[in-house]
This record gives C-alpha cells, sequence and structure tokens, in this order.
C-alpha cells in the first residue's frame, strides 16, 4: 500500500457509496411513496449547516487533500497497516450503506421525513441496530481517518459528521415515536442505536 494507492481507495469508496444511494434516490422521487403526503419532517433552522458540516468533512476537504496534497503541513507519516485497515472498513461502511437502503426499500428517504405510506421497519440490519445509516457514515470517516496522513482531511470526517450525529439523533428519534408510539418505543427497548452491544 502506497500513499497514492490510499487515496485510489478513498476515491473508489465515494464512487462506490454513490453507485449505492443514485439509484434509491433516483426512485424515491418516482416512486408512488414519493407522491404520497408527508405526515411528519423535522427541519430545523441549522439543518442545512450540519448537512454542510458534514459534507464538508467528508468529502470537500477530504477532496483538496487528495487532489492538491494541501495542507502538507498537517502531515503525519504514512502507515500502511493503517491504510490496509482502512480499506477494510471503508469496505465494510459500503456493505452497510448497500445492506440499510436494500432493507429500507422504498421507504429510503435523503431528509427526515414520514409520509402516509411509511412502515417501520426493523427487519434486516435494522434488527441490530435502529441508525445503520449513521454507523455506515462513521465506519466511512473512520476510513478516511485511517486512508488519509493527514491531521485535517484525515479526521474532518469524524468532526464533521460526529457533529451532524450528535444534533440530529434525538430529533430523529423523537419523530419516530411521536410517528409510531408504542411500536417504536418497543423496537427502541430491544435494538441499539448504532453499534450493538455497545451503543
Amino acid at each position: 500500500m502506497t500513499p497514492f494507492i490510499a487515496k485510489l481507495v478513498w476515491w473508489a469508496g465515494i464512487i462506490g457509496w454513490y453507485a449505492i444511494r443514485y439509484p434509491h434516490q433516483r426512485r424515491s422521487r418516482r416512486t408512488p411513496i414519493a407522491k404520497t403526503s408527508i405526515v411528519s419532517r423535522r427541519q430545523r433552522a441549522g439543518d442545512g449547516v450540519l448537512l454542510a458540516l458534514s459534507f464538508t468533512g467528508l468529502f470537500i476537504l477530504p477532496v483538496i487533500y487528495v487532489t492538491t496534497n494541501e495542507p502538507r503541513i498537517a502531515d503525519y507519516p504514512f502507515r500502511p497497516a493503517l491504510a490496509w485497515l482502512g480499506t477494510a472498513v471503508f469496505a465494510l461502511a459500503l456493505f452497510g450503506f448497500y445492506r440499510t437502503h436494500r432493507d429500507l426499500g422504498r421507504c429510503w428517504s435523503v431528509t427526515l421525513e414520514i409520509r402516509e405510506t411509511h412502515q417501520l421497519v426493523t427487519t434486516g440490519v435494522y434488527r441490530h441496530v435502529r441508525h445503520p445509516m449513521y454507523a455506515a457514515f462513521f465506519l466511512w470517516a473512520i476510513a478516511q481517518a485511517l486512508l488519509l496522513p493527514n491531521w485535517i482531511a484525515g479526521p474532518a470526517g469524524l468532526l464533521g459528521f460526529g457533529t451532524l450525529f450528535g444534533l440530529r439523533l434525538r430529533h430523529e428519534e423523537r419523530m419516530m415515536e411521536a410517528t409510531f408510539g408504542d411500536a417504536y418505543r418497543a423496537y427502541a427497548a430491544r435494538t441499539w442505536r448504532v453499534v450493538p452491544g455497545v451503543f
């Protein structure tokens, strides 16, 4: 493993994520569920800022580093073993994205909203964790930190996405509880939020 190949792995992960997300995003706009009424939406004034912060950490800053090697002042020695570990973690993240999208099916939405035809999904990967999409994003951020030996570009994803996660999760869970009531409370009681056995 070389620094150049580690950067290619990062690019491959980004392309892989987009290849997984795009068909679901496209279908979500065309299916009957997209035409049904929204019964609940949690959109707050700061959501755009949180999404921009996450996007900057997971994409903008790493792209600058991967394409220009800047800021070099924040570089630290490249460790091939960490890059190989980062490759494995990114592969796991992509698998998590795939399973989450597949298990949600037509209930997937890019925003925090629930439509009339939405159902509470508790099967597949959702049988174990309530927020597998967030888990996959955390794995992506960890992989980025392992692949890019730069104190700014590497951990930027953890900082950006971690902020979004910390400030958004409570509102999402309240929306689910308000919509699905006792069914969601029972589901929450038997599952973990992001990491089985930990959190």
